[in-house]
């Protein structure tokens, strides 16, 4: 029996938004992987970053190592889920490359929650202290103001999530 063709999933969707859950179950599809970004950026450059501009310069590293390794995954027929932010034109500019070096399918999931149930869940989240990165309000405030929603004529296969429930 063969395998289903590989696909690439990306994610966008501000702090908390639920991501990391979402990739958890994309996941638990058969021969699929998950490359998450903030798990690389803590291991390597967690001393390093106090600031989103510090954020900006050790993503740009990490991006140049990761692109080409999604690359060889995907041609070799695995699925996987980039767990990096695709929450601007220039992240999605540069998943772009990545499709165009494959002939992988690819899913952009987008969270559409509402920025008080993020915060809430960012609080939570914070309080639980597991998550690599223990983000403030006003650090969610600083990041989501760079947020610009996927428009269709990006050419993504968009798939979107939306927020039904209360915080």
């Amino acid at each position: 029996m063969r395998n289903p063709a590989p696909v690439l999933h990306l994610l966008c969707g501000k702090i908390a938004s639920g991501k990391s859950t979402l990739t958890a179950h994309l996941a638990s599809a058969p021969d699929t992987i998950v490359i998450a970004e903030d798990a690389w950026l803590k291991a390597l450059y967690g001393d390093e970053m106090f600031s989103v501009t510090d954020y900006a310069r050790c993503m740009a590293k990490l991006r140049k190592v990761i692109a080409p390794h999604v690359v060889s995954l995907l041609d070799a027929g695995l699925s996987v889920v980039l767990d990096f932010q695709a929450n601007t034109v220039s992240s999605r500019d540069w998943m772009r490359g990545i499709l165009d070096q494959t002939t992988a399918d690819h899913k952009l999931h987008v969270l559409d929650v509402p920025d008080a149930v993020c915060i809430a869940r960012l609080r939570a989240r914070n309080a639980q202290g597991d998550h690599p990165f223990a983000a403030t309000e006003e650090q969610f405030r600083a990041v989501s103001a760079h947020f610009v929603a996927p428009s269709e004529d990006e050419g993504f296969n968009l798939v979107m999530h939306r927020h039904t429930a209360e915080p």
